[in-house]
């Protein structure tokens, strides 16, 4: 594998310090991109008041997958009950649930004509059910028959509900055609990155989603995803991907950590597009498939074609992207 990093790694600072700054490699300084669709995707959010984790997580994808006409949805709020170190989305006491943004999400996903759907939410440790209940409304909405055209398929990316098998199994019995669960991290490093999750029990939500996709009838892709910068090594690295591959993952995403604010950890190390590529190529040697591994890869960027390069295809009776056009006559 070729030199994993372009600046010299900087020694570790305490939480409370600022730790020195690498500069970013040229490979991640890409131009910002604000076309007309991704005005009018922004503009049909703000109308059906509904959140993306493309905003709230500060995604350097947001522009490019707007002006392709997609995004990833983010439920229960913007309010997340947790504060993971890598993470921009606002910690804090959310507002309950609100019981329309289900049916909002089901009429804004028809208008942009979506083929294929991703919704994850905030960590909700003040519900019962980890906000299990709310993702079952969502896809139950998405897939209403009385509504017109075919339902478009679906990627539930979950926290991990506490652990809670019972929360799991509800949005298991909604079907989605991805389960998502990302375990961000290696283990050595979630003290620090994310200090309230536990990497066995996102290693055991992903068992018990695997072995749901293999029962009668389960078609169910399980994915996962992980960031690299924070610290870890790369033997550390290939031994996580192994164990996902064991728990029965079979797509993944690896990408580069990027700060998105002062108040998050600092990056570590910038890996160079080379070694993601190697670390794809033993990806698929290990039996993942499909397989992101590239510096600017997220858990929700091309969604839709990991899902076909997997062998399943957005459901085609969308036909292509073809919104409708917002009031006033401009169309997305």
């Amino acid at each position: 594998m070729s030199a994993l990093v372009e600046s010299p790694v900087p020694p570790a600072a305490p939480s409370s310090e600022v730790a020195p700054s690498i500069r970013k490699p040229a490979w991640l300084r890409s131009p910002l991109i604000a076309g007309a669709r991704a005005l009018g995707v922004r503009r049909l959010l703000r109308e059906h008041r509904l959140h993306t984790v493309c905003e709230e997580a500060s995604c350097p994808n947001a522009g490019r997958c707007w002006d392709e006409g997609h995004a990833a949805f983010l439920i229960l709020g913007e309010v997340c009950t947790r504060a993971c170190a890598f993470c921009d989305v606002t910690p804090g006491r959310p507002a309950p649930p609100d019981p329309e943004e289900p049916a909002r999400l089901a009429q804004a996903v028809r208008r942009l004509g979506l083929r294929h759907v991703v919704i994850t939410s905030v960590t909700r440790d003040d519900l019962p059910d980890g906000g299990a209940a709310h993702f079952a409304a969502a896809l139950a909405a998405l897939r209403d028959p009385s509504a017109e055209g075919e339902p478009p398929t679906v990627e539930a990316l979950i926290p991990d509900f506490r652990g809670d098998a019972a929360a799991l199994a509800c949005v298991l019995a909604s079907r989605p055609e991805v389960l998502n669960h990302n375990v961000e991290t290696v283990p050595r490093l979630y003290p620090r990155v994310r200090p309230a999750a536990r990497w066995e029990r996102s290693l055991e939500l992903l068992r018990r989603a695997a072995a749901d996709s293999l029962a009668p009838g389960g078609r169910m892709i399980v994915k996962s995803g992980m960031m690299l910068g924070l610290g870890e090594t790369l033997e550390e690295v290939r031994q996580a991907m192994a164990a996902l591959r064991q728990a029965g993952v079979t797509a993944l995403t690896v990408g580069q950590y990027l700060r998105p604010a002062w108040r998050n950890l600092p990056v570590v190390r910038y890996w160079t597009p080379e070694a993601f590529d190697a670390l794809g190529e033993e990806a698929r040697a290990m039996g993942f498939d499909p397989v992101e591994s590239h510096p600017l890869a997220r858990s929700s960027f091309r969604a839709g074609a990991m899902l076909g390069a997997s062998g399943r295809e957005a459901n085609p009776g969308r036909g292509s992207l073809a919104p409708t056009p917002l009031p006033g006559g401009e169309g997305l």
